[in-house]
């Protein structure tokens, strides 16, 4: 099971344990998505282009990611050798 991180506003993202290294234009698009998708969170401040950015830069520092940018994950499960 993964989860996602939201930014908020009482600033506990948490440390994630898994990093996927983002190359920039997937993150270009993926924000583009977002602000497309979510258009009931616009008038928040928090729901800004640069916000995301910023996030993704920072795990991207944090994971030492090629481009910069990842995607920040926290495993709470894994299931090894599903069966029938």
């Amino acid at each position: 099971m993964l989860e996602y991180e939201i930014p908020k506003y009482d600033g506990d993202l948490g440390q994630p344990n898994l990093f996927v290294p983002l190359e920039s234009e997937l993150c270009e698009n993926k924000v583009r998505y977002i602000l497309e998708a979510f258009e009931s969170q616009k008038n928040k401040r928090r729901f800004r282009q640069d916000t995301f950015f910023s996030l993704m830069r920072l795990r991207g520092m944090e994971c030492n990611a090629p481009s910069g940018y990842a995607e920040p994950f926290h495993i709470r499960r894994v299931a090894i050798g599903l069966t029938r």
